[in-house]
């Protein structure tokens, strides 16, 4: 990892990733290792590790189209024991889909010099497609590593690192 860039570890949530959990995306259980390993190399390397965390408030309008989730405060709101941060890492609330929207990412990323990201997490082609979108646009170089990323299926797995690799120009690793 180089040092202009940054981790960012999306959505790594009880309410996504343990059996049983209103959103729950099987395939998040197997990237777990990949994504563990990646946030021990950042940490050894100096690479800002940030938590990018699903947040909302009880009544959020996200919940005409998808189930309560991530409400804040709550536990399933919280980044799942195996991936849990270190005392230097950032932990960033979003709202949203993209990581950008809402948020003080961009300034956070600008002041630290960072000019790549790496996007590991999920929903391949949701959370972490938007914020990879916003990334490109802002003129970040982005990452995104196939071993450590999942999706509800291969499918929309497969098109959104299609997407992100054609459209984006999205290094998929």
């Amino acid at each position: 990892m180089e040092q202009s860039a940054a981790l960012l570890v999306i959505d790594m949530l009880n309410d996504f990733v343990l059996p049983g959990a209103p959103l729950e995306v099987p395939k998040a259980r197997e990237i777990i290792p990949a994504i563990r390993k990646r946030i021990d190399d950042a940490h050894k390397a100096g690479i800002p590790v940030i938590y990018v965390c699903d947040a909302h408030g009880r009544d959020d309008p996200e919940f005409k189209i998808w189930p309560p989730h991530a409400v804040k405060g709550s536990e399933g709101a919280r980044i799942i024991d195996d991936l849990a941060p270190g005392a230097s890492d950032l932990i960033l609330e979003k709202t949203t889909y993209s990581a950008f929207f809402g948020t003080d990412l961009e300034r956070i990323l600008r002041e630290r010099g960072i000019t790549k990201l790496i996007l590991v997490g999920i929903l391949t082609n949701i959370c972490v497609f938007f914020t990879a979108a916003d990334a490109v646009m802002r003129g970040f170089e982005v990452e995104v590593p196939r071993d450590s990323v999942a999706s509800t299926s291969d499918e929309e797995h497969r098109f959104a690192l299609a997407q992100m690799e054609k459209v984006l120009r999205v290094s998929i690793t």
